[in-house]
């Protein structure tokens, strides 16, 4: 059989492509099977995991090239490279090769019926082909149909497709941390602001869809985070997308730094964008700093990353970041999303909590989250803020936040920055810390993690979705199974957010309810241990650690150690 011409890497010479793998991923784009594999990077980052079969399984590198500069391609495209051994067949289901001829398609592949006629491509069946994939590999995602209500947060009730009666439930799962929403005054400056300006914007920014309490809101925001400006998107992840981007091609001979756990709003503006990236391992500042070193400080550089990750529930460390940003001359990107509305003395994130605002270049979060509406945003210093106004086409040709959001967001701020606030962070951590310490005693795998997220870990799609499912049909409980891409396979989890509103009562039930089907499900209810020793670790010293080490007094295998020096 005739090798299929692969329709980007026969645009060049044969006897150069093992030295142009660069040039080659300027053209990925225009491949279907190098398209569909590059948006796996931010797994194969994160988890230092060959890139997804699909892309290693492509018969077009291994045809043309060797494994070598496969492996090379795929370094560039998803920060890990791919085995360097060559495969034999073709990816399965790959839309441009197969490993037979196919009688019904002609030489340039058009699809023929029995007659010899062309029939056009089958749309219905690859869109019903792709979805049961997902089904089959137990990443489908079901939607709960959760129908809130303001009077019982964080109580609710679920819909069930063909039942007739609507069922009571606890949310565990909602990242309306601090319970804006629903709050009175919020409710009530919203109903005010629809009786005054009515549900929409009009337009876009540019064309009769700014107005007083856009203004108002975006120097809310830049007060906040004590920056020069801000600016409002419609969501954070256009926020992150469309700055990314637009600053990336614009700085000349950008190079753009991100951690290995960034999210997906990030990595797309930042891959989108063309420019050189380079991935550092999640949380290490010194591997950044190696990787910094090796520009020139006068190259345009972006370090990218968060300060709370939604899912491990894991905190950055800002200050030595900041350190290292500072050190090579390069821009910070920092992701607050995950903590506005929850640290600092005013709700300004994890920058204010650890008094880093003002070495932050760069600050973007969300209106959607703690804050309770919608929205997201960029704070930063005025003349950048004006270069992304200009430019940002995610902020240009989209129509601008409605009136009844910018009201309830000033107003969910203004909350969450006076002593109310304060209050309700005290007593929202209080809840963080009374449920971990719950979890821990009764033997559920919480993971490690210092933030206001408790991931449980279970490490299976099936099982996963099968605990979410006997959760909310046996006990009225909701907490959303959390499975791949938003996590890497292996790591499937149920993430769990208490807020300020749950009671010590709800959090029983919850823990009980877990407790009675980790039994159920044949699964071990057991305690971190020492790795060296084996004793079950106190609460207190698995919290402050980073290991499943005693390392003192209590350990005797670690005594012996110490003494045999």
């Amino acid at each position: 059989m005739k090798a299929l011409q692969c329709p980007f890497l026969s645009r060049l010479p044969s006897n150069s492509l093992t030295k142009q793998a660069p040039s080659v991923i300027g053209m990925a784009s225009q491949c279907p099977v190098m398209r569909h594999a590059m948006k796996y990077t931010k797994l194969a980052t994160a988890t230092g995991t060959d890139m997804p079969t699909m892309m290693k399984k492509c018969p077009f590198p291994h045809h043309k090239m060797g494994g070598s500069t496969v492996a090379g391609i795929s370094s560039l495209v998803g920060g890990h490279a791919a085995s360097s051994s060559p495969t034999k067949s073709p990816a399965a289901g790959c839309p441009v090769d197969s490993k037979k001829p196919d009688s019904s398609k002609s030489e340039k592949g058009s699809s023929k019926d029995g007659e010899g006629r062309e029939t056009p491509f089958p749309y219905e069946q690859f869109w019903s082909d792709r979805i049961e994939a997902k089904k089959k590999d137990h990443t489908y995602r079901v939607f709960r149909n959760v129908e809130r209500n303001a009077q019982t947060f964080p109580l609710a009730k679920v819909v069930k497709e063909g039942a007739r009666a609507k069922q009571d439930i606890q949310v565990w799962c909602s990242n309306d941390y601090m319970g804006m929403s629903w709050h009175p005054k919020v409710q009530n400056v919203v109903k005010e602001t629809v009786d005054k300006h009515g549900v929409g914007a009009g337009g876009t920014r540019n064309i009769s869809g700014t107005s007083p309490l856009h203004n108002l809101l975006e120097a809310d925001l830049a007060k906040l985070h004590q920056k020069e400006a801000a600016l409002l998107f419609t969501s954070c992840y256009v926020a992150n997308d469309t700055s990314l981007y637009t600053m990336a091609r614009m700085l000349p001979g950008c190079h753009i730094y991100s951690d290995a756990g960034n999210h997906a709003s990030m990595i797309q503006g930042i891959r989108t964008s063309g420019v050189p990236k380079h991935v550092f391992r999640h949380n290490d500042p010194q591997h950044l700093r190696t990787l910094l070193q090796q520009q020139p400080k006068s190259t345009p550089k972006i370090v990218a990353f968060e300060t709370v990750y939604s899912m491990s529930g894991n905190i950055g460390p800002l200050s030595e970041l900041l350190d290292v940003c500072e050190e090579f001359g390069a821009l910070s990107f920092i992701d607050e999303v995950h903590a506005v509305g929850l640290y600092g003395d005013h709700g300004a994130g994890i920058g204010e909590q650890e008094g880093e605002l003002r070495r932050m270049d760069i600050i973007t979060g969300t209106l959607g989250k703690a804050f309770g509406n919608i929205g997201g945003y960029i704070a930063s210093s005025s003349k950048l803020i004006d270069m992304l106004r200009s430019y940002c086409s995610g902020f240009i040709f989209t129509t601008s936040l409605p009136p009844t959001v910018l009201a309830g967001a000033r107003k969910a701020i203004e909350i969450l920055s006076s002593e109310e606030g304060v209050m309700l962070r005290k007593r929202h951590q209080m809840n963080v810390s009374t449920l971990r310490e719950m979890l821990y005693e009764a033997g559920i795998p919480v993971m490690r993690c210092p933030s206001h997220i408790l991931p449980i870990k279970v490490g299976d799609p099936e099982l996963v979705f099968r605990l979410s499912q006997q959760l909310l049909d046996e006990f009225g409980v909701y907490v959303q199974p959390i499975n791949y891409p938003t996590v890497q396979r292996g790591m499937e989890m149920l993430r769990v957010a208490p807020t300020p509103h749950h009671t010590v009562h709800m959090m029983e039930y919850f823990v009980n309810s877990l407790v009675a089907l980790w039994k159920k499900n044949g699964l071990e209810l057991k305690q971190p241990h020492c790795t060296t020793c084996n004793k079950t670790l106190q609460r207190q010293h698995w919290m402050s650690n980073s290991n499943d080490l005693c390392a003192g007094a209590d350990c005797d295998k670690y005594i012996q150690a110490v003494a045999a020096c």
